[in-house]
């Protein structure tokens, strides 16, 4: 798992990012979705519910013990300077080790930072995007 954690850094391009967070997704491990969060990163659970640091981990965890693969597709990318707006759709489909079937989709807008490394981490991972709640 080692070998596939170092691939998995945040992008120098901000439009990777989803391509880069559905790989460490899919690969079950929070340390490799978590590194591709800015410190003080917000999740957005819910319309008008946000969470940060551990609880946003937590959050994560949760997606991530469903045991089924995400699936992005990216719409936008919108830059400016050391900020980008990427807007896309994802799928979480599959079938749980428990045998449940599960079925998750939605159009996110989650919003991205250009660090002093150059790489780009999530600020705001917004999956429920403009849903009204």
């Amino acid at each position: 798992m080692t070998d596939l954690l170092s691939t998995l850094l945040p992008p120098t391009d901000p439009a990777e990012l989803p391509a880069v967070f559905e790989q460490a997704f899919n690969s079950g491990e929070l340390s490799a979705v978590d590194r591709l969060f800015a410190p003080g990163a917000v999740f957005v659970t819910g319309p008008g519910k946000a969470v940060t640091e551990d609880a946003r981990r937590a959050a994560n965890a949760e997606f991530l013990a469903l045991g089924v693969p995400i699936s992005l597709t990216l719409r936008h990318t919108y830059v400016c300077e050391d900020i980008a707006l990427l807007i896309g759709d994802f799928v979480i489909a599959g079938t749980a080790p428990d045998g449940t079937l599960v079925h998750q989709e939605g159009s996110a807008t989650d919003v991205a930072r250009r660090g002093p490394d150059g790489r780009w981490r999530y600020v705001i991972d917004n999956p429920s995007g403009t849903d009204r709640g």
